[in-house]
């Protein structure tokens, strides 16, 4: 790799995935490039973090078990990464690796989508985190009464898609 990950991240609009798709490519070419994806967390521009975030979860998509290497770091020094970007995609991320996660693990990714869901303001992390509850209450029936009172809140949101997916999920709680 004679380019760092940091750099190919880097620049153009916020919006788009500028080169993630190659980075992706790497990375599943060599699993041993995915500490180097994994450290651009760490980058001081929001954008690269934004795009390491798309980059995992593509990466998790077609290698679930790859990233149970990183989940400590996800679960601790990611999960106090203060950007939405980052906090929507841990939520999917400990869904795609539920399977995979030791019963410690699973309870800290629900303290953290739970955190999410009561404190954050974010549109997609709301979503997000909601629908992941929801989908894990069948396995964590406790689930249930905790999530109940922020649907009922949500489902108050002034934003449509928010308090839309509440509507939907408090009606089956």
């Amino acid at each position: 790799m004679s380019e760092s990950f940091e750099s190919m991240l880097t620049g153009g609009h916020p919006n788009s995935l500028g080169r993630t798709v190659e980075v992706v490519d790497q990375v599943l070419a060599d699993q041993s490039l995915l500490n180097d994806l994994y450290g651009c967390y760490f980058s001081k521009d929001d954008v690269v973090r934004l795009r390491v975030s798309s980059a995992l979860k593509r990466v998790t998509a077609a290698h679930p078990d790859w990233t149970m290497d990183l989940m400590d770091g996800l679960q601790s020094d990611v999960a106090a990464i203060d950007q939405a970007s980052t906090q929507w995609t841990l939520a999917l991320l400990f869904d795609m690796t539920k399977e995979l996660l030791s019963p410690t693990q699973k309870q800290r990714a629900i303290e953290i989508v739970k955190f999410n869901v009561a404190n954050h303001d974010d549109w997609i992390v709301l979503n997000t985190s909601m629908q992941v509850l929801f989908d894990w209450r069948k396995e964590h029936p406790d689930l249930n009464k905790w999530l109940k009172p922020h649907l009922e809140r949500l489902s108050e949101d002034s934003r449509k898609s928010v308090s839309g997916r509440a509507k939907k999920l408090l009606a089956k709680v």
